[in-house]
């Protein structure tokens, strides 16, 4: 178990409340709990935790099956400390944390973080082969005296916000539908490495990002994007795909940077993901790909930075 105290506190001095769930990617659905535990613990003077999983309960039985990520735990340590969470605290699911029961989890947390209020969201799910819901937290409420918060769904386009509707968004290039449900836009970080160098010798040179595989990939296709080196932020054009018209083999995400021409190599860089611009195609020689390269860039330069980036 790791256990991470933001601001160096001992867990267990004042009341406390707490926010349970996976919290992959953050979303609007996961900020409402964010939130309403940072406004009781302040109200009540106590302290706010975040009670998330170290790995996905899917992996320990089999690590294939558990879904690629919209975001890390460095990257939730990174937002849930802007949002003025006090304790994040990372559970590794074992084992002998699978066979808990839920009334067992729940004595867990109130021993263990002397918990005076709980947020959970409407459908939240625990214990032993998810035996636990809002229903038993009710009845658990009473046996233990804890205040209990269950929020509503947050809906977009007349839809609950998940963090799977938003996977299957992002895998399908529909870029800024996921970007309205995380509240942020989509984001990939990684190394700048050497690639064909192709986009140079017509003008674009490109970020060649080493990407993490264990992450969802945006559909194969070219995005507007904002593009974050060394603090600064840049508008992008990213390709995502196999550059066909120079006989790419390989899955790339490449990212002309407007007004942009430093050396950036080895070094790591953040692309945020806002919109759409066209699908991949390949074109009748390098000549008509730049010129589409051009007509990309003119819109990317036409668009505006999004003033809610990860940052």
């Amino acid at each position: 178990m790791i256990i991470k105290d933001i601001y160096g506190k001992d867990i267990l001095t004042s009341d406390n409340y707490i926010a349970l769930g996976s919290f992959d990617g953050l979303h609007l659905g996961h900020l409402s709990l964010i939130h309403k535990v940072h406004e009781e613990a302040q109200k009540n003077g106590g302290r706010s935790i975040v009670y998330t999983f170290k790995n996905h309960p899917r992996a320990l039985l089999n690590k294939d099956d558990a879904p690629k990520l919209l975001m890390d735990n460095n990257e939730k340590a990174e937002f849930l400390e802007k949002c003025g969470v006090d304790i994040l605290y990372f559970q590794e699911f074992n084992k002998e944390f699978m066979e808990m029961t839920p009334k067992e989890f729940i004595e867990f947390l109130i021993n263990r973080f002397n918990i005076k209020g709980l947020i959970v969201g409407f459908n939240y799910k625990f214990g032993y082969k998810n035996m636990g819901d809002t229903e038993l937290l009710k009845e658990l409420q009473k046996e233990y005296n804890f205040k209990l918060f269950i929020m509503e769904p947050c809906k977009y386009d007349g839809k609950v916000i998940s963090s799977t509707r938003i996977r299957n968004s992002v895998e399908d290039g529909k870029i800024y539908e996921a970007y309205k449900m995380l509240g942020h836009p989509f984001r990939l970080s990684g190394e700048v490495m050497h690639g064909r160098k192709i986009g140079r010798t017509i003008g674009f040179p490109t970020a060649n990002l080493k990407y993490d595989k264990n992450f969802i990939l945006p559909a194969v296709g070219v995005y507007y994007t904002n593009v974050k080196v060394n603090n600064s932020i840049y508008k992008g054009i990213t390709s995502v795909g196999n550059n066909p018209t120079v006989e790419g083999k390989t899955l790339t995400i490449e990212t002309y940077i407007l007004d942009f021409n430093k050396d950036i190599y080895g070094e790591n860089i953040e692309v945020f993901f806002i919109k759409k611009i066209r699908n991949e195609k390949k074109f009748n020689g390098v000549e008509q790909l730049k010129n589409q390269l051009e007509k990309d860039k003119s819109f990317a330069a036409h668009e505006n930075y999004v003033s809610s980036l990860r940052i």
